[in-house]
C-alpha cells in the first residue's frame, strides 16, 4: 500500500533544528527536542538529536524506551502517573512533577534500582493546565523533595498556551524567575534547570527575563512556527510534512443529502450547505487517520467537506479523476494523528 503517505522533508527539518538552536544559543538558552508529535518515529529524531539539543523529551514512556540508545538524556514531558513509576525511573533520566505523593514514589523506585532520578517541579504560572499553582505555598513541597535520598531537584518549569492558551510575557515569566530565587534563597541550593515553556515563548526571545535558560521546543522545529501567535518564523521552513490521498471517486451529486437528516458516523448532526450539483471526491484517508479540519488543501480547486473514519470527501474544481493524487498541510494536532497512524506510509525525503 503507497497512499495515504505522510511526506517527511528531512533536510527541512534539519535546517530548522539549526536556526533554532542558534536562536536559542545566542540567548543562553539550552534546548529540549520535544517528539512527542513524531510518535516514536526513530528516523526523525536521528537525524537531528545529534545538532546541539540538550535533552530528549517525550510525553510518553514507551517512546523514550524506542529511544533508548539515542545519546541525550531522557525527559519524560507528561507528569508521571504512580503505576508507571517503575518504568519512568528506569528509561527517563528526568521528569516532570508537581504531586509529592508521585515524587516519594520516584524515590523509592530509583532506590530499587540503584539510580538517581531528576526532578523537575512544574508551576502552572495561569494556563491552568499542570504544576503547583503559583499563589499557593510550595516551599514545603521543595523541601520534602529535597529531602528525599533517591531524587535530585534539577530545575522548575511551567507550561503555558497548551490548555488556557495564556500567552507568554516578560511579566508571566518573571514570575516563574522569583520562583527560582525564592527557592535558591531559603535553601541554600542552585537550580541548574529553569524552563521557560515551549514554543508559545519563542516570540520573546531575545528578551526572556534572566534567569529563563532552557525552552521545550516541537511545534516551531516541525511546522516552523512559533505558538503563542500562530506566525511563521523568520528562515524556518513550515512544510517539513505533507499529506498525499488518492482519489477513490470523483462524481457530480447533489451538495445536500435527500431525505430526512440524523446523526453521522460519529454521532454528531451535520452541517451542510446546499450548492447545488457539485463534483465531489473522495479520498482514501480519514477521521482515524487525522481531524479532517487540521488538513489544508495544497492543490487548487479542492475544498474540504467532511468524511468518515475512512473516507475524506472533497468538492472538486477542475480535471480530477479516480487515481489523482491530492495533497494537504497538516497542523500540529494534524500531524500528531498522522504520525500516530499505521494506516499512513511514511516516506522520508532529504
Amino acid at each position: 500500500m503507497n497512499y495515504p503517505q505522510l511526506r517527511i522533508r528531512l533536510q527541512k527539518i534539519k535546517e530548522n533544528a539549526r536556526m533554532l538552536l542558534e536562536k536559542c544559543a545566542s540567548s543562553g538558552i539550552g534546548v529540549f527536542l520535544v517528539a512527542k508529535v513524531l510518535a516514536g518515529d526513530r528516523r526523525i529524531v536521528e537525524e537531528i538529536a545529534g545538532l546541539g539539543f540538550t535533552h530528549l523529551a517525550d510525553s510518553r514512556i514507551e517512546n523514550l524506551i524506542a529511544f533508548a540508545d539515542i545519546p541525550l538524556p531522557k525527559v519524560l514531558l507528561r507528569l508521571p502517573m504512580a503505576s508507571e513509576a517503575d518504568l519512568v525511573v528506569r528509561h527517563a533520566d528526568i521528569s516532570l512533577n508537581s504531586e509529592l505523593e508521585t515524587i516519594k514514589i520516584l524515590d523509592r523506585k530509583a532506590g530499587e534500582q540503584n539510580r538517581t532520578h531528576g526532578v523537575i517541579l512544574m508551576f502552572d504560572l495561569g494556563d491552568l493546565r499542570e504544576g503547583i499553582f503559583f499563589r499557593d505555598p510550595y516551599l514545603p513541597l521543595v523541601r520534602e523533595t529535597l529531602g528525599l535520598q533517591n531524587v535530585r531537584l534539577v530545575g522548575i518549569g511551567t507550561n503555558l498556551t497548551c490548555y488556557g492558551g495564556v500567552i507568554p510575557t516578560r511579566e508571566i515569566l518573571s514570575e516563574l524567575v522569583a520562583i527560582k530565587e525564592r527557592i535558591e534563597e531559603e535553601f541554600s541550593i542552585r537550580l541548574s534547570l529553569v524552563s521557560g515553556g515551549n514554543s508559545s515563548t519563542l516570540h520573546l526571545l531575545p528578551d526572556l527575563p534572566s534567569g529563563i535558560n532552557n525552552l521545550r521546543i516541537g511545534e516551531a522545529l516541525f511546522l516552523g512556527r512559533e505558538t503563542a501567535f500562530g506566525r511563521i518564523l523568520p528562515g524556518l521552513h513550515p512544510d517539513c510534512f505533507e499529506l498525499v490521498a488518492e482519489l477513490i471517486e470523483v462524481k457530480t451529486k447533489p451538495s445536500y443529502p435527500i431525505g430526512p437528516i440524523g446523526m453521522d458516523s460519529f454521532g454528531r448532526v451535520p452541517d451542510i450547505k446546499d450548492k447545488g450539483l457539485m463534483k465531489r471526491g473522495i479520498l482514501a484517508v480519514g477521521k482515524q487517520d487525522a481531524a479532517l479540519e487540521d488538513l489544508a488543501p495544497l492543490d487548487e480547486g479542492v475544498e474540504i467537506l467532511g468524511g468518515s473514519s475512512d473516507h475524506l470527501l472533497v468538492e472538486l474544481k477542475g480535471d480530477f479523476r479516480p487515481g489523482d493524487k491530492l495533497r494537504f498541510a497538516p497542523n500540529y494536532p494534524g500531524l500528531l494523528r498522522l504520525m500516530t497512524s499505521k494506516y499512513v506510509k511514511k516516506v522520508y525525503e532529504e
